[in-house]
């Protein structure tokens, strides 16, 4: 029994008329009739009565043209699925993020994406950018957004679409003596406790702040307090734990209790991208990575 055969029934259950029916489904008459007594030899039913006046179904053929009816919506339920997914307008998409990729540029890509394929289910998780390749490797996120470089191999496994550049920024307890300044120089923070994240989940991000210490500072940061998320350095430095220098969208957590100032000298900005796995990449994440492309339009450097 194929699908044809199904849509020969429903046709001539719907028309009650061999020839009206053939013309719905583009064919001779002679080939509909033959169609319908193959498929009621096949079930050993008749299912309509045929007389010279009328046609009529029988009560097999009123169950069956029912079923076949339920069959067919089915089947092209099926169709529009499989186009769908192979378009990426449906099905899952796991992202991994560093805390300060929600500040920005996340809320504009995501609503961007949600507007394109509102059928996506996508779910997020905050992590580090150590713990986000790790968890790329094992499948278990599609895309991250991460803080550059990668270590090695890792930067042979995935491409990296730049999706903001940010100035560092200087945070510090609201009642800190330097608190009220809208710009300090790196040598200020000299003596002060640092608040920060552990190296081995973010290489990029920690050395790119620590030989700006060393360099312009002509200091080691002292740290006495690490965390891992953005969030949780902020509160730390606003419960007095210390200071810290943090990406500029991170600027946005103010109510906390503690204050941003802008760095001197002016450093390199920090980068945000998109790691993207460079082989077996699904149709859902081609179709984010497009969105996060358009949407943030940063260009690559060098």
């Amino acid at each position: 029994m194929e699908l044809r055969h199904l849509r020969a029934a429903v046709a001539v259950a719907d028309h009650l008329h061999f020839g009206r029916a053939a013309a719905e489904l583009g064919i001779a008459q002679p080939p509909l009739s033959q169609a319908i007594k193959a498929l009621e030899r096949e079930l050993g039913v008749s299912l309509f009565d045929r007389g010279t006046r009328h046609v009529r179904l029988t009560p097999a053929g009123e169950h069956f043209v029912a079923d076949a009816r339920g069959a067919l919506a089915l089947a092209a339920r099926a169709e529009t699925r499989a186009r769908s997914a192979g378009r990426g307008d449906i099905g899952e998409l796991s992202v991994g993020m560093v805390g300060s990729a929600a500040l920005h540029p996340l809320p504009a890509v995501l609503r961007a994406y949600r507007t394109r394929h509102p059928d996506v289910v996508v779910r997020f998780s905050e992590l580090p950018t150590a713990t986000q390749i790790e968890r790329l490797r094992a499948h278990a996120l599609d895309v991250g957004f991460v803080r550059p470089p990668l270590p090695s191999p890792a930067d042979a496994d995935f491409a990296l679409l730049p999706v903001s550049r940010e100035p560092l920024l200087v945070v510090l307890p609201s009642d800190h003596r330097l608190a009220d300044r809208q710009r300090l120089h790196i040598r200020s923070l000299a003596d002060e406790p640092f608040v920060r994240f552990p190296r081995h989940l973010g290489v990029g991000l920690y050395d790119q702040i620590t030989t700006l210490c060393r360099h312009s500072g002509g200091f080691e940061p002292r740290v006495v307090q690490e965390a891992i998320q953005m969030q949780t350095i902020v509160g730390l430095v606003a419960a007095g734990c210390g200071v810290s220098i943090v990406p500029g969208s991170v600027g946005a957590l103010t109510g906390l209790g503690a204050v941003f100032a802008q760095l001197v000298p002016t450093t390199a900005p920090t980068e945000l991208a998109l790691a993207v796995p460079r082989h077996g990449v699904s149709p859902v994440t081609a179709n984010f990575v497009a969105v996060a492309r358009d949407v943030t339009q940063v260009p690559k450097t060098g």
